[in-house]
């Protein structure tokens, strides 16, 4: 049987005529999920299919393979074997993240409307009709927020934590920063690969450009398989690129302590002039001295940090390497990118 004909039967007479493109494109990065992507397939396609039948339009899914070192990759293009005409996959030589994958699956995608997924089944894809539908109504960002949530207590606190303090310092208003289960209008999603920015947080990034936004809750389950990719160490990062990536506040806020310890030390200098004058030598405070030092120094290698951080993202981006880089693309048409450096390259 010819790969061109391969689909599920049971909707071909509800299927609209092939346009020039899918109106609905489901971008979903994969990194070591050998274990979970068949039972995300078999979730995935009927869930994609009843959308079809509901709201009578065409999907695809892309895949991008960031760089597994398991069978991920050949699991991928198995599925696309089965099903190439609503199926893509992006294959990376290497890993260069989950944002910098779905920037791939970005511009490897033709949908008019486009929604991220993880591969790890905590968002059930029974939820993109919902997505969908907003997204068709006019809406150009549809956010999501998580309920009952099974992830771990440090988690849950964490993420609560980064979501108040990212209130504060930036004026991006999202209630649940860490659902990468989101929709975006084409406008935007074109806005944002013409951003080029090295380090991004693409949830942020996508509701910045949006004019229209909602936000709506949806289920969240246990990861079917695996443990996750990010560690305590990635997610102090990813949340840097967050914070730094959308406001000098904290740039601000050290220099504004700056100015505050500088006056204290006036007060204190005049303090201890005063004493010296009316007491006379003393040797008592030379611990809350120490003490005092310590305190100056540790506030002085935290802003050397942070303003390492700002230099550190100007560094990587005035050097101009691709953001990533793809070794081939599985697809029906025979338009092959592979060695694509980058999306605007």
């Amino acid at each position: 049987m010819s790969k061109n004909i391969i689909r599920s039967t049971s909707i071909d007479h509800l299927i609209p005529p092939k346009p020039a493109h899918p109106l609905i494109s489901i971008v979903i990065p994969v990194y070591n999920e050998e274990d979970g992507l068949q039972a995300l397939f078999d979730r995935l396609y009927p869930a994609l299919d009843a959308m079809v039948i509901a709201l009578n339009v065409r999907y695809e899914v892309v895949f991008i393979n960031d760089g597994s070192r398991d069978q991920s990759a050949q699991l991928l293009g198995k599925q696309f074997e089965q099903r190439p005409d609503t199926t893509r996959v992006v294959l990376f030589n290497g890993n260069f993240g989950q944002h910098m994958a779905i920037m791939a699956g970005f511009s490897y995608s033709n949908g008019d409307y486009l929604i991220t997924l993880d591969a790890d089944l905590q968002n059930p894809p029974e939820e993109i009709i919902r997505i969908a539908e907003l997204l068709i109504e006019g809406y150009d960002y549809v956010g999501t927020i998580r309920v009952a949530r099974k992830d771990s207590f440090f988690r849950r606190y964490a993420s609560r934590a980064m979501n108040q303090l990212r209130d504060r310092i930036t004026r991006i208003t999202m209630t649940d920063q860490g659902c990468m289960m989101r929709g975006y209008d084409r406008r935007v999603v074109n806005l944002m690969k013409k951003s080029k920015e090295i380090n991004t947080f693409i949830p942020a990034l996508g509701f910045t450009y949006a004019s229209k936004r909602v936000e709506i809750e949806i289920k969240h389950e246990e990861r079917f398989a695996g443990e996750s990719k990010y560690s305590l160490y990635q997610l102090i990062r990813l949340n840097f690129d967050l914070v730094t990536g959308f406001s000098v506040m904290p740039l601000q806020a050290f220099s504004l302590i700056g100015i505050l310890l500088a006056i204290a030390s006036a007060f204190l200098f005049v303090l201890l002039l005063v004493r010296r004058f009316i007491i006379g030598a003393e040797v008592e405070g030379v611990f809350t001295l120490f003490a005092l030092n310590f305190f100056l120094l540790g506030v002085l290698l935290f802003g050397v940090g942070l303003l390492g951080e700002y230099v550190g993202r100007i560094y990587e981006q005035v050097r101009k390497r691709p953001r990533y880089i793809v070794m081939g693309v599985l697809e029906e048409e025979a338009m092959n990118k592979g060695d694509t450096l980058d999306d605007e390259s």
